[in-house]
């Protein structure tokens, strides 16, 4: 990658959870670049429509151009059109907040949602963020299809999340991890308490064809005063089955078929 592409891709990164705009000092200084080629590299980006100037206030932020080219994505791929009734029968069935990862080398991102419950407390996530493997359902449920030295791989490229950013019980050593996987394995699909955030209980089951590799995971979230564990349980058979039915019909999106991804594992 070129130097130019690399700072202009970072600055883009950025910016992104910042929607509010950043300085050119901070953008320079939190990525060690020098102000001038920062500020010649934004005006670039000013151009081609993809972040805008904030004279009043000296900043700069991005414009709905990526969001728009993501959403375009999202729509000519056909997911939301193959995902989303079967997203809504999970939600109906289980009352609570259904989301839909999907795997992209070592990355999960929430890309669709449906929401179950009427009343109460409702967890939910921003759109489009990358899942932290280590302390999402999600996240066990695709590192329980690997190797334990492949999940050790991933979760050590990413980084363990720290419980002080996430929630209380998220495993702080490989370790723990690694015999958490191992439960969620013998069980089917993964159950998380407090881990990714606290007063918030998930769950997932990943998207697989037989004898084919993962391309992502199907999750039920919910706090912990009504999603409990025993309802996690209760409502696992049918998690399981929808996520079974999206790897049956994934073919009418490339974003679920198995590609390349199955360099991360094959378990059958």
């Amino acid at each position: 990658m070129s130097g130019s592409m690399e700072k202009a891709l970072a600055i883009l990164e950025y910016l992104a959870p910042r929607p509010h705009g950043a300085s050119l000092v901070s953008i320079a200084t939190d990525l060690n670049q020098i102000r001038s080629g920062c500020h010649r590299t934004l005006n670039e980006l000013v151009r081609y429509g993809y972040v805008r100037a904030l004279p009043q206030r000296g900043e700069y932020a991005l414009t709905t151009k990526l969001s728009s080219m993501g959403m375009s994505f999202l729509s000519k791929s056909g997911i939301i059109d193959v995902a989303q009734p079967v997203m809504n029968r999970l939600a109906r069935e289980t009352e609570e907040l259904v989301r839909l990862a999907i795997l992209d080398g070592t990355r999960l991102t929430l890309v669709a949602k449906a929401v179950g419950s009427k009343v109460g407390l409702l967890y939910d996530p921003d759109m489009g963020i990358d899942l932290r493997l280590s302390c999402s359902a999600a996240g066990h449920a695709w590192l329980a299809t690997l190797t334990d030295q492949q999940a050790t791989e991933a979760v050590v490229r990413q980084g363990l999340g720290d419980p002080a950013h996430y929630g209380p019980n998220a495993p702080v050593t490989v370790s723990a991890l690694l015999a958490m996987l191992q439960a969620h394995r013998t069980r089917g699909f993964s159950m998380i308490e407090d881990m990714y955030a606290l007063g918030m209980n998930s769950m997932a089951a990943v998207i697989r064809r037989k004898g084919e590799p993962a391309v992502g995971a199907l999750i039920v979230a919910g706090p912990t005063s009504r999603f409990t564990r025993e309802r996690m349980l209760h409502v696992g058979s049918s998690l399981v089955r929808r996520a079974n039915e999206l790897a049956l019909i994934g073919s009418a999106s490339p974003l679920l078929k198995a590609d390349d991804r199955g360099t991360w594992g094959n378990m059958a």
